[in-house]
């Protein structure tokens, strides 16, 4: 099957003139010639976006979700490309609507009919793994119901496969494949792309957004309605909003804009630092703007979560950077095991210095973040630094944000609006603000345990005395035995010495 799943890769790529993207290489040239010439009655009038995006579609979510990000980075991408690929944010060709609704009537064990007061057959959007439709619940409320691709899970199954395939062969045969770690990584995709395909943790992610951002001016999130909720169905509040991406309609509404694209970096800081849960596949397609000004959050599929470890020291890297401390940046790296201990902090010092320096005090769109993307890369195989897995989604986050500003206000100062927010955050960490909300967290454990203390330290000191017992016996038990043992060796000496002398008298 993954040889099959291979061909159809390369079926594809041929079909839809993709070696003009992979071959127009000086060295590699000549084979894409070769090829144009072979396959001279293939269809290649529509434009190299088009057919871009086609193939994608025809490949299946995985290489959807890359076209995804891809269409969010309009630094990287052409403007005829980026235009194109944002397509696929929401206009994925869906599954058809008797499908819809067998799936459906099989969750619910019931007509349809049964379930919602109405049902829209024509789905409002459909994505890679799922597409939704609008309908109304039997008490009169709009919701969003969410379905799951019929047999999109042996797809994923097999384009893992190939993945993994793909990182074996990084990992022989490049020098950085051992350094970028590439089983892990796509080991941590797997893992999250596996949770996309069950909805009942999709909501349960969302309840638990909503629940991070109650009452917050910043975010609204859709109310789960769990009473229709299954593996395969997620049923949730119907949103309202202008979709992110139409700037010219948002500012027609009045909406703010510079105030919503610094809006956007303080909501991804505070998912990231505050809570360590976070929307970790923000592109356009998946944001929506209310008439008050606020994002409206959706499909929560893919959600990335951090340890305290990890918040800890990504918030010292932020913070030493936006104050350009590079020496701090090149310590927290090797004091968090992301360089190799026995790395030289100036030499780090130096390279970070200068990917990092050039861009300062300058607005998203004077930045060149495939220039900065590629040295930072130089940077960090020059010093071995290794591939974090359990960051590979921020870092995929964080460039959806970053081509989110873009997109909504090309002047955002990433620097200034993002670095207020972490200081303060890191005092409420560390300071002493820090230690009184410790204080306050830990209290109710300390009111549970300062009573018991006396009895625990009695139990301790009885658990101590009882092992010392024991490891008195057990010293006297070995004495006791080295003692025997040397008498029954003497014993035998003495007897033999008997034996000896007795033999001799005997024989003189």
């Amino acid at each position: 099957m993954r040889l099959l799943r291979l061909l159809k890769i390369i079926f594809v790529v041929l079909r839809f003139g993709l070696d003009e993207f992979l071959l127009m290489h000086a060295r590699t040239r000549w084979l894409h010639s070769l090829l144009k010439t072979v396959l001279f009655f293939r269809n290649s009038e529509r434009p190299r976006a088009v057919r871009l995006r086609l193939a994608l579609e025809k490949l299946g979510p995985i290489f959807v979700k890359f076209g995804q990000m891809l269409s969010t980075r309009r630094d990287l991408m052409p403007a005829d490309i980026a235009d194109e690929l944002a397509k696929l944010q929401d206009q994925v060709p869906p599954f058809s609507s008797a499908q819809a609704v067998a799936v459906l009537e099989s969750a619910y064990g019931k007509p349809l009919e049964q379930v919602f007061q109405s049902f829209e057959k024509i789905p409002v959007a459909s994505a890679s793994v799922a597409q939704v439709h609008f309908a109304v619940l039997p008490d009169g409320r709009d919701a969003a119901v969410k379905i799951l691709r019929p047999g999109i899970a042996r797809v994923i199954e097999h384009d893992i496969a190939l993945l993994n395939i793909c990182a074996d062969l990084l990992a022989r045969l490049s020098q950085d494949g051992r350094r970028l770690r590439p089983h892990e990584v796509v080991g941590e995709f797997e893992k999250h792309l596996r949770d996309e395909l069950d909805l009942m943790r999709e909501a349960a992610n969302a309840s638990q957004l909503k629940r991070n951002f109650a009452n917050s001016p910043l975010l609204l999130v859709p109310e789960v309605y769990w009473d229709f909720c299954s593996s395969e169905v997620m049923v949730m509040q119907r949103m309202y909003g202008i979709p992110v991406s139409q700037v010219q309609a948002l500012r027609e509404a009045g909406v703010d804009i510079p105030r919503l694209a610094a809006n956007g970096v303080e909501i991804f800081y505070t998912q990231v630092f505050r809570d360590g849960f976070f929307h970790a596949d923000m592109h356009p397609g998946n944001i929506m703007v209310a008439p008050d000004g606020r994002y409206i959050a959706l499909d929560f599929g893919i959600m990335g979560t951090l340890t305290d470890e990890d918040k800890h020291y990504l918030a010292q890297n932020f913070i030493a950077f936006f104050r350009r401390d590079y020496k701090r940046v090149a310590e927290v790296h090797i004091e968090s095991g992301w360089a190799p201990a026995n790395t030289r902090v100036d030499e780090l010092e130096a390279g970070i210095r200068s990917v990092c320096e050039p861009i300062f005090d300058k607005p998203l769109r004077e930045v060149s973040f495939g220039r900065v993307l590629l040295r930072l890369f130089q940077i960090s195989r020059r010093f071995d630094i290794e591939v974090q897995p359990q960051l590979v989604l921020l870092q995929k986050t964080l460039l959806n944000i970053e081509g989110l500003g873009l997109q909504l206000d090309p002047d955002l100062d990433l620097w200034k609006t993002a670095k207020p927010w972490l200081e303060r955050w890191m005092s409420e960490q560390i300071g002493w603000r820090g230690f009184i909300k410790s204080l306050t967290t830990e209290a109710p454990n300390f009111a549970t345990l300062l009573p018991q203390l006396p009895r625990l330290l009695h139990h301790r000191l009885a658990e101590r005395s009882a092992r010392d017992q024991e490891e008195i016996l057990r010293q006297l038990l070995q004495q006791q035995q080295r003692y025997n043992r040397r008498m029954l060796l003497l014993d035998i000496a003495l007897i033999a010495l008997i034996v000896w002398i007795f033999l001799g008298a005997f024989v003189w």
